[in-house]
Order: C-alpha cells, then sequence, then structure tokens
C-alpha cells in the first residue's frame, strides 16, 4: 500500500572545499540533512534521510527520486532514483565538473511511503474471552468480550456506563443498539492493542462513532490521517474539520484556500451549505486577503 509522494525542494547553496551541512528540512515525517562539498574535480553530496516517524506508522520503504540542480546551468541536472529502506541512512552522489570554480547548488526530493499490506482484522478474534476481560457487551446479538477499565480510560461514554451510579453497569452483559457489529469492530480496532490505522474509507464513520462514544483518541488519529496522508477533496476535509472540532485539520486547509478558484468550487460544493457561521467567517477572511 502506498500513500501520497512527499516532495520538497531546497534553497540554491554556495559550496567550498569544505564537506558541511547546506540545508536540514523536516517534510512529512521525513527529516532531511543535505550536504555537500567541492574539489578540484568533482563536487560531492551527501544526504541524509530519518523517517523513523513513518516507519512507527507502519511504512517499511521510501521509493523515489532526487535532483541535483547547479543555478547557472552549467551541468544538466543530476536525477538518482532511490528505494530507501533503512530508517536512518546517508548517501554519497558525486556531480563532475571541468573547472574549480564557485558553484551554486540546489536539490529537490520526491518520496514516497510504502507500508505494509496490514492483515484484516479479526473482530471475533479481538472480542473473545480472555483473562484481561471483565465484561460482555452485545451488539446485534453477538457477544464482545472487553475491559472496563480500558475502554473507561479511552471512554467517558464506557466510564459512565460501567459506573455504579449507572444501572447498566450491574448487569453481566449489557446491549449497545443502533450500531452494527461490524462498525463497532472497525471503532475498537482504532485503538485496541494491534490497532488498525484509518484510511479514506473509514473516516467519516470513525468520526461518527468517535463522536458518539466520547473516543477523543480516536478523532485525533483521523484528524493526523487527514492532514498527512488523505486524498480526500478540500471541500469536504473542510466540512469533516467544521463538523467534528478538529482545529488543526482546519487551519491547514484553511490555509490551502490561496486561489479564487478554490474558493468557487468550494462556494459550489454540497459541503459548503452544512458549514458553521465561525468557519465561513474564517474561509472569508482568509479570500479577504487574497483580493
Amino acid at each position: 500500500m502506498t500513500q501520497l509522494e512527499i516532495s520538497y525542494q531546497s534553497e540554491p547553496k554556495l559550496i567550498n572545499n569544505t564537506f558541511e551541512a547546506l540545508d536540514d528540512s523536516v517534510k512529512n515525517g521525513i527529516q532531511c540533512r543535505w550536504l555537500g562539498r567541492l574539489t578540484h574535480a568533482q563536487a560531492s553530496f551527501g544526504f541524509h534521510f530519518n523517517w523513523e516517524e513513518l516507519a512507527n506508522q507502519g511504512a517499511d520503504r521510501l521509493s523515489g527520486y532526487i535532483i541535483i540542480k547547479e543555478s547557472t546551468n552549467s551541468f544538466a541536472p543530476q536525477k538518482t532514483e532511490v528505494d530507501i529502506t533503512n530508517t536512518s541512512i546517508t548517501m554519497m552522489t558525486p556531480f563532475s565538473m571541468t573547472q574549480p570554480l564557485k558553484y551554486v547548488f540546489s536539490f529537490e526530493y520526491s518520496l514516497t511511503p510504502h507500508y505494509k499490506e496490514l492483515k484484516k482484522v479479526s473482530y471475533d478474534e479481538i472480542f473473545a474471552p480472555s483473562d484481561m476481560t471483565d465484561a460482555v457487551l452485545v451488539v446485534e446479538e453477538k457477544r464482545i468480550h472487553v475491559n472496563k477499565a480500558f475502554l473507561s480510560i479511552h471512554s467517558d461514554y464506557f466510564k459512565v456506563l460501567f459506573s455504579n451510579n449507572f444501572k447498566e453497569g450491574s448487569l453481566s452483559e449489557i446491549e449497545i443498539n443502533d450500531i452494527s457489529y461490524d462498525d463497532f469492530g472497525l471503532l475498537c480496532s482504532s485503538f485496541f492493542p494491534n490497532l488498525q490505522f484509518p484510511n479514506d474509507g473509514t473516516v467519516e464513520k470513525l468520526l461518527e462513532l468517535g463522536r458518539r462514544f466520547l473516543l477523543s483518541y480516536v478523532i485525533r488519529i483521523v484528524e493526523y490521517h487527514l492532514i498527512h496522508g488523505s486524498k480526500i477533496g478540500i471541500p469536504k476535509m473542510i466540512w469533516l474539520a467544521d463538523e467534528y472540532g478538529m482545529e488543526e485539520l482546519l487551519e491547514k486547509c484553511i490555509r490551502e484556500m490561496d486561489s479564487l478558484e478554490k474558493a468557487k468550487q468550494l462556494r459550489e460544493s454540497e459541503e459548503f451549505e452544512k458549514l458553521s457561521d465561525t468557519t465561513r467567517s474564517k474561509l472569508c477572511g482568509r479570500l479577504a486577503a487574497l483580493l
């Protein structure tokens, strides 16, 4: 499984005969240090990539390319295809030249994270009884074995449900209505051990259920996906951010409203009519700055 490509372009940098860091950048989970040195016959460049953050999210490699350019175009740009599997790696790239003059170079990269295909979760397995479970929920007549403390830590809904002050808390089995077994499994698999990360096909349902069952953690991991790895269009993204109180996502979307064409697309979308007055006001302020 692949995600959106991550691209970066450096500012032009003068290189000399000392091997030194020319540029440090962080972009969507990829840290990159660019180093360079000029010798009598060639420029040598090094790239140190650290993408441990993406690896912790399940990425197992990055693929793409690096392009090195000389500012006056005295040399043709040099493109190197890369396939990176180490989360921390240093790469050396030579650049041949004919005379030892001062040169200004820049570089750009475009890298795509690749993720292992996750094994489909068996809800029957994660809801099976064990020595860690101490309560039974019933969804669509199926018995779901859970741990009261674990659910209560993550969800105020379940904290109240299992409390002594709530009548259901004393029942041997508690029925949860108005939700399917698969949807409840999807919800729990997003924060149970061996969790499954959200994708564009599950985010809306997870947000709906996260709000219903007061699971702020679920809403936060969905927001992270929408910010860093989603292909959902801006109009729907803005509505989701507004509807479910995802402030960081909303601010990002508003910053990306940087043209009248995008504003027109949003105004003509079905999501626009659903936006709150507060969000519309923020959008108007942003668009006014473009005029």
